[in-house]
């Protein structure tokens, strides 16, 4: 079933989270890189922005999470995945391994999308998570040869498909208002 604010809200937390990615790239990129990353970060602040505005003027529309079931099954698979990338990103710095913490927390959101999957009824969800985990793990050889931070690959990386996720709401948004 297509719930028109489940799209709204893609747009929001997607484009959001593609702001949180770009960011983190800024960690230590080729110097020529931040300007584009600069650009990239607010263009996604501002489609998330336009998310939120559209998810509040469509909040009486249904959900996924309107069901009980779906909305305990959604906070089940939120709260794993940030204990699990918690749990990861102490035990790296621990180990003095930080350097790896964002191909790490992009190959556990990544994962987390598989059962959202379930949870919003969303078959476009598997294409996410298997988009983050590939990013996440190109970022560990793309890096060194390219003598950039992982974050920087892994940001870009995630950035970009989150960003295009944001619009892909957006799109699927406009669609369901034909």
């Amino acid at each position: 079933m297509e719930y028109l604010r489940d799209h709204c809200m893609y747009t929001a937390i997607f484009g959001f989270f593609s702001f949180v990615w770009f960011g983190w790239a800024q960690e230590n990129p080729r110097s020529s890189w931040r300007i584009y990353l600069g650009i990239a970060s607010g263009v996604s602040i501002l489609v998330s922005m336009l998310g939120v505005y559209l998810s509040v003027t469509n909040w009486h529309s249904p959900s996924a999470l309107s069901d009980s079931n779906a909305f305990r099954q959604y906070l089940i698979f939120f709260y794993a995945e940030f204990i699990v990338a918690a749990a990861g990103s102490f035990l790296l710095i621990k180990k003095k391994w930080s350097r790896f913490i964002a191909p790490w927390i992009a190959f556990v959101v990544g994962v987390h999308f598989f059962g959202l999957k379930h949870v919003f009824e969303d078959s476009s969800l598997y294409i996410l998570a298997i988009l983050l985990i590939t990013v996440s793990i190109i970022a560990l050889f793309v890096s060194p040869k390219l003598k950039v931070a992982y974050s920087a690959i892994t940001g870009i990386g995630a950035g970009t498909v989150l960003f295009a996720f944001s619009i892909l709401g957006l799109l699927r948004y406009g669609m369901l208002q034909l």
